[in-house]
Protein backbone atom coordinates (compact mmCIF):
# COMPACT_ATOMS: atom_id res chain seq x y z
CA UNK A 1 0.00 0.00 0.00
CA UNK A 2 1.49 3.79 -1.14
CA UNK A 3 -0.93 5.84 0.90
CA UNK A 4 -1.85 3.94 3.90
CA UNK A 5 0.59 2.92 6.30
CA UNK A 6 0.32 -0.92 6.55
CA UNK A 7 2.29 -1.29 9.68
CA UNK A 8 -0.24 0.99 11.58
CA UNK A 9 -3.24 -0.55 10.25
CA UNK A 10 -1.13 -4.02 11.39
CA UNK A 11 -0.62 -2.96 14.82
CA UNK A 12 -4.44 -1.51 15.27
CA UNK A 13 -5.72 -4.76 14.30
CA UNK A 14 -3.50 -6.13 17.13
CA UNK A 15 -5.25 -3.80 19.38
CA UNK A 16 -8.65 -4.62 17.88
CA UNK A 17 -9.88 -6.62 21.28
CA UNK A 18 -8.97 -3.46 23.71
CA UNK A 19 -10.83 -1.37 20.93
CA UNK A 20 -13.62 -3.34 21.15
CA UNK A 21 -14.11 -3.68 25.09
CA UNK A 22 -13.20 0.66 25.47
CA UNK A 23 -16.16 2.59 27.25
CA UNK A 24 -18.50 3.67 26.62
CA UNK A 25 -18.27 2.13 22.71
CA UNK A 26 -15.92 1.02 20.77
CA UNK A 27 -13.78 4.09 19.71
CA UNK A 28 -9.32 5.11 19.15
CA UNK A 29 -7.69 8.36 18.17
CA UNK A 30 -5.47 7.18 15.10
CA UNK A 31 -1.59 8.95 14.51
CA UNK A 32 -0.07 8.24 10.96
CA UNK A 33 -2.22 6.06 9.72
CA UNK A 34 -1.16 7.40 6.20
CA UNK A 35 2.22 8.06 4.80
CA UNK A 36 3.30 11.90 6.12
CA UNK A 37 4.21 12.74 2.78
CA UNK A 38 0.68 11.17 1.24
CA UNK A 39 -0.65 13.19 4.14
CA UNK A 40 0.44 16.56 2.99
CA UNK A 41 -0.87 15.88 -0.71
CA UNK A 42 -3.81 15.18 0.03
CA UNK A 43 -4.30 18.37 2.22
CA UNK A 44 -2.97 20.01 -0.90
CA UNK A 45 -5.44 18.39 -3.61
CA UNK A 46 -8.82 18.56 -1.70
CA UNK A 47 -11.42 18.84 -3.33
CA UNK A 48 -13.06 22.24 -3.98
CA UNK A 49 -16.06 23.58 -2.07
CA UNK A 50 -17.68 24.58 -5.27
CA UNK A 51 -18.56 21.04 -5.91
CA UNK A 52 -19.99 20.47 -2.38
CA UNK A 53 -23.87 20.98 -1.51
CA UNK A 54 -25.03 22.82 1.79
CA UNK A 55 -26.45 21.06 4.34
CA UNK A 56 -26.84 24.18 6.73
CA UNK A 57 -29.70 24.32 8.96
CA UNK A 58 -31.76 21.00 7.56
CA UNK A 59 -34.09 19.34 9.76
CA UNK A 60 -33.49 16.14 11.77
CA UNK A 61 -35.34 13.48 13.27
CA UNK A 62 -36.18 12.78 16.63
CA UNK A 63 -36.06 16.34 17.21
CA UNK A 64 -32.02 16.74 17.08
CA UNK A 65 -30.30 20.00 16.02
CA UNK A 66 -28.97 20.29 12.78
CA UNK A 67 -26.05 19.29 11.26
CA UNK A 68 -24.25 22.04 9.45
CA UNK A 69 -21.51 21.46 7.06
CA UNK A 70 -20.80 21.59 3.24
CA UNK A 71 -21.05 17.97 2.20
CA UNK A 72 -19.67 16.12 -1.25
CA UNK A 73 -20.04 12.09 -1.27
CA UNK A 74 -17.81 9.99 -3.38
CA UNK A 75 -19.17 8.51 -6.55
CA UNK A 76 -17.15 6.47 -9.29
CA UNK A 77 -18.60 9.96 -11.44
CA UNK A 78 -15.60 12.16 -9.28
CA UNK A 79 -12.80 10.54 -10.22
CA UNK A 80 -12.52 12.66 -13.18
CA UNK A 81 -12.11 15.64 -10.92
CA UNK A 82 -10.38 14.50 -8.15
CA UNK A 83 -6.56 14.38 -8.09
CA UNK A 84 -4.27 11.25 -8.55
CA UNK A 85 -3.41 11.49 -4.92
CA UNK A 86 -7.40 11.18 -3.96
CA UNK A 87 -7.76 8.64 -6.69
CA UNK A 88 -5.12 6.25 -5.11
CA UNK A 89 -6.11 7.10 -1.41
CA UNK A 90 -9.89 5.98 -2.48
CA UNK A 91 -8.86 2.64 -4.62
CA UNK A 92 -7.03 1.75 -0.95
CA UNK A 93 -9.83 1.94 0.81
CA UNK A 94 -11.81 -0.24 -1.90
CA UNK A 95 -8.90 -3.00 -1.30
CA UNK A 96 -9.68 -5.71 0.42
CA UNK A 97 -6.72 -4.98 3.16
CA UNK A 98 -8.40 -2.48 4.60
CA UNK A 99 -12.02 -3.79 4.68
CA UNK A 100 -9.94 -6.62 6.30
CA UNK A 101 -8.79 -4.42 9.01
CA UNK A 102 -12.83 -3.21 9.73
CA UNK A 103 -13.43 -6.81 10.32
CA UNK A 104 -10.62 -7.66 12.31
CA UNK A 105 -11.21 -3.78 14.55
CA UNK A 106 -15.02 -5.35 14.74
CA UNK A 107 -14.42 -8.70 15.23
CA UNK A 108 -16.26 -9.87 12.16
CA UNK A 109 -15.79 -13.24 9.87
CA UNK A 110 -13.22 -13.20 6.98
CA UNK A 111 -16.72 -13.28 4.78
CA UNK A 112 -18.98 -10.28 6.51
CA UNK A 113 -19.97 -8.39 3.79
CA UNK A 114 -18.48 -4.50 4.12
CA UNK A 115 -19.84 -2.13 2.53
CA UNK A 116 -17.91 1.48 2.24
CA UNK A 117 -19.21 4.67 1.43
CA UNK A 118 -17.24 8.09 1.45
CA UNK A 119 -17.92 11.50 2.05
CA UNK A 120 -15.78 15.17 2.55
CA UNK A 121 -17.25 17.36 4.83
CA UNK A 122 -16.38 21.16 5.17
CA UNK A 123 -17.21 23.37 8.29
CA UNK A 124 -17.58 27.01 8.23
CA UNK A 125 -17.57 29.13 12.02
CA UNK A 126 -19.90 28.41 13.78
CA UNK A 127 -21.12 24.97 12.16
CA UNK A 128 -22.20 22.21 14.13
CA UNK A 129 -23.09 18.63 14.89
CA UNK A 130 -25.71 17.56 17.41
CA UNK A 131 -25.10 14.86 19.59
CA UNK A 132 -26.72 11.86 17.28
CA UNK A 133 -25.94 7.72 16.89
CA UNK A 134 -25.60 6.85 13.26
CA UNK A 135 -28.13 5.01 11.14
CA UNK A 136 -28.48 0.75 11.67
CA UNK A 137 -27.05 -0.11 8.73
CA UNK A 138 -23.52 1.29 9.23
CA UNK A 139 -21.49 -0.26 11.81
CA UNK A 140 -18.48 2.16 12.22
CA UNK A 141 -16.86 5.41 10.78
CA UNK A 142 -13.23 6.16 9.98
CA UNK A 143 -12.45 9.82 10.51
CA UNK A 144 -9.65 11.47 8.63
CA UNK A 145 -8.71 14.99 9.87
CA UNK A 146 -7.39 17.19 6.40
CA UNK A 147 -6.35 20.15 8.57
CA UNK A 148 -2.77 21.09 9.72
CA UNK A 149 -1.34 23.96 12.13
CA UNK A 150 -0.92 26.51 8.66
CA UNK A 151 -4.85 26.58 8.49
CA UNK A 152 -6.34 25.74 11.58
CA UNK A 153 -5.67 25.81 15.29
CA UNK A 154 -6.76 22.90 18.00
CA UNK A 155 -8.78 25.70 20.44
CA UNK A 156 -11.04 26.65 17.22
CA UNK A 157 -13.18 23.50 18.30
CA UNK A 158 -13.60 20.61 15.11
CA UNK A 159 -12.76 17.95 17.59
CA UNK A 160 -15.29 14.73 17.12
CA UNK A 161 -16.45 14.15 20.84
CA UNK A 162 -17.22 10.60 21.93
CA UNK A 163 -20.68 11.19 24.66
CA UNK A 164 -21.81 8.68 27.48
CA UNK A 165 -25.56 8.33 27.65
CA UNK A 166 -24.74 5.60 30.54
CA UNK A 167 -27.41 3.47 28.29
CA UNK A 168 -30.18 5.97 29.10
CA UNK A 169 -31.26 7.37 25.48
CA UNK A 170 -33.02 5.08 22.75
CA UNK A 171 -31.12 6.22 19.63
CA UNK A 172 -34.72 7.76 18.43
CA UNK A 173 -34.00 10.60 20.16
CA UNK A 174 -32.54 13.91 20.87
CA UNK A 175 -30.39 14.22 24.19
CA UNK A 176 -28.43 17.51 24.38
CA UNK A 177 -25.12 18.44 26.11
CA UNK A 178 -25.49 18.77 29.47
CA UNK A 179 -27.82 14.76 29.22
CA UNK A 180 -24.50 13.34 28.12
CA UNK A 181 -21.30 12.82 29.37
CA UNK A 182 -18.38 13.67 27.27
CA UNK A 183 -15.91 10.32 27.45
CA UNK A 184 -13.06 11.94 25.13
CA UNK A 185 -12.36 13.88 22.12
CA UNK A 186 -10.42 12.89 18.53
CA UNK A 187 -8.14 15.53 17.67
CA UNK A 188 -7.77 17.53 14.30
CA UNK A 189 -4.69 18.58 13.74
CA UNK A 190 -1.73 16.51 11.61
CA UNK A 191 -2.09 13.17 10.09
CA UNK A 192 -4.88 12.35 12.63
CA UNK A 193 -7.83 9.88 12.41
CA UNK A 194 -10.70 9.11 14.58
CA UNK A 195 -12.44 5.32 14.06
CA UNK A 196 -15.72 4.25 16.11
CA UNK A 197 -17.87 1.60 16.66
CA UNK A 198 -21.32 2.22 16.33
CA UNK A 199 -23.44 0.31 18.43
CA UNK A 200 -27.46 1.62 20.28
CA UNK A 201 -25.53 4.24 22.18
CA UNK A 202 -22.61 5.30 20.27
CA UNK A 203 -23.59 9.42 20.74
CA UNK A 204 -20.90 11.59 19.36
CA UNK A 205 -21.22 15.27 18.42
CA UNK A 206 -19.09 18.47 17.18
CA UNK A 207 -19.45 21.75 18.82
CA UNK A 208 -19.68 24.49 16.70
CA UNK A 209 -16.25 25.62 15.70
CA UNK A 210 -14.78 28.91 16.56
CA UNK A 211 -12.76 29.55 13.27
CA UNK A 212 -11.97 32.92 11.58
CA UNK A 213 -14.48 33.70 8.15
CA UNK A 214 -12.73 31.83 5.64
CA UNK A 215 -11.10 29.02 7.46
CA UNK A 216 -12.99 25.64 7.34
CA UNK A 217 -12.68 21.98 9.32
CA UNK A 218 -12.13 19.54 6.83
CA UNK A 219 -12.75 15.50 7.39
CA UNK A 220 -13.41 12.98 5.04
CA UNK A 221 -15.27 9.83 6.25
CA UNK A 222 -15.17 6.32 5.75
CA UNK A 223 -18.78 4.18 6.68
CA UNK A 224 -18.40 1.09 6.83
CA UNK A 225 -22.01 -0.53 6.46
CA UNK A 226 -23.44 -4.19 6.97
CA UNK A 227 -25.43 -5.40 4.32
CA UNK A 228 -28.93 -5.05 5.20
CA UNK A 229 -32.07 -5.28 2.57
CA UNK A 230 -31.86 -1.81 2.73
CA UNK A 231 -28.47 -1.39 1.16
CA UNK A 232 -29.31 -4.12 -1.34
CA UNK A 233 -32.47 -2.38 -2.54
CA UNK A 234 -30.59 0.68 -2.69
CA UNK A 235 -28.07 -1.10 -4.88
CA UNK A 236 -30.80 -2.61 -6.99
CA UNK A 237 -32.00 0.44 -7.41
CA UNK A 238 -28.48 2.14 -8.38
CA UNK A 239 -27.60 3.82 -5.04
CA UNK A 240 -24.92 3.50 -2.88
CA UNK A 241 -25.71 2.57 0.64
CA UNK A 242 -25.94 5.96 1.98
CA UNK A 243 -28.93 6.52 -1.07
CA UNK A 244 -26.76 8.48 -3.05
CA UNK A 245 -27.00 7.87 -7.16
CA UNK A 246 -24.05 6.02 -8.13
CA UNK A 247 -24.01 7.40 -11.67
CA UNK A 248 -24.72 10.93 -10.75
CA UNK A 249 -22.93 13.86 -11.56
CA UNK A 250 -20.71 16.35 -10.47
CA UNK A 251 -22.53 19.07 -8.52
CA UNK A 252 -21.53 22.20 -8.91
CA UNK A 253 -23.11 24.91 -6.81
Amino acid sequence: MDVINKSVMDRLGAQSQEFRHTQPYPWIRISDFLYPEKFDQLCKDLPDPVLFESQMGYKRAHGQASHDRLALQYRPALEKVLTPSWRDFIHELHSEAYKDFWREMLGLTPRTPVILTMHWHYAPSGASISPHTDARRKIGSHIFYFNTPEDWEEDWGGQTLVLDDGGKWPRHSAPVYTDLREAGASQVLGNRSFLFAQTNHSWHAVKAVQCPSGHLRKVFIVVANRLTPQVIWRRVRGKDADGYRLAGGVQKN
